[in-house]
């Protein structure tokens, strides 16, 4: 179900992305009134591998999992897409079908742009041309990225690194530790750092024995300078 809504969301999240920040204000609200809002459950799907690409999604509020599957039923997650994310821009860029399977796994709001609307918004801002191109520049390198930390580094280095994404900018008091809330699964963490389950756990266990995470049984807690250090390849 898609909605009209106000502009001042929408331009406040488009300053934060990639295809849109490089705008000026008044391009940028213009931009906003060409998105309508979006409302899903958790578990209903935003789009499924091999439909046409109509639309991409600026997540306002929840978390999408985007995944591939197998035919014979295996899944791995690529990505958890939350607040100031857009996905789906791949197929509605190229027209082709999409990549990949969009999940919602919270309720989620995202507003959508229609292709027609990118394409007549692409042709009036001409900033928009070299922000596409920069954008699907660093989407090739984040997936180089990820392959090599895949292939070339220990598991607990990985965690630490993704960790420490999560964590942003987000600082605590001296002496204490910045508390973190994924909002997914073990299981989930699991598919996105192409690891198994009890694996992660493990990964979890030993990053606890080495002081750079407390847990509980909803959050962690991280120490910034710990995981820093590990994800440097350095646990000592």
């Amino acid at each position: 179900m898609s909605e009209t809504i106000g502009d001042d969301e929408v331009i406040r999240l488009l300053a934060g992305t990639d295809l849109f920040k490089g705008l000026s204000a008044a391009d940028r609200a213009a931009c906003a009134r060409k998105f309508r809002a979006q409302r899903f459950n958790k578990s209903q799907i935003l789009f499924a591998r091999g439909d046409p690409g109509t639309q991409l999604y600026l997540i306002a509020e929840g978390q999408v999992r985007l995944a591939i599957g197998t035919a014979d039923g295996r899944e791995l997650s690529f990505q958890i897409a939350s607040a100031g994310d857009i996905i789906g821009e791949i197929a509605v860029l190229d027209g082709g079908a999409r990549s990949a399977e969009a999940t919602a796994l919270t309720s989620v709001v995202a507003y959508a742009l229609e292709r027609n609307a990118l394409r007549e918004l692409w042709s009036k801002y001409p900033a928009i041309t070299d922000a596409v191109i920069a954008f699907l520049c660093w989407r090739l390198r984040d997936a180089s990225d990820r392959l090599e930390a895949v292939a070339l580094h220990p598991l607990e280095v990985r965690l630490a690194r993704f960790l420490l994404i999560a964590l942003g900018t987000r600082e605590a008091p001296p002496g204490r530790r910045v508390p973190l809330e994924l909002g997914f699964s073990q299981g989930e963490l699991a598919q996105l750092l192409g690891a198994s389950r009890p694996k992660i756990n493990g990964a979890l266990g030993a990053l606890e024995q080495a002081g750079a995470v407390g847990r509980t049984a909803d959050r962690l807690f991280c120490d910034r300078a710990k995981l820093e250090a590990i994800a440097q390849g350095n646990d000592e």
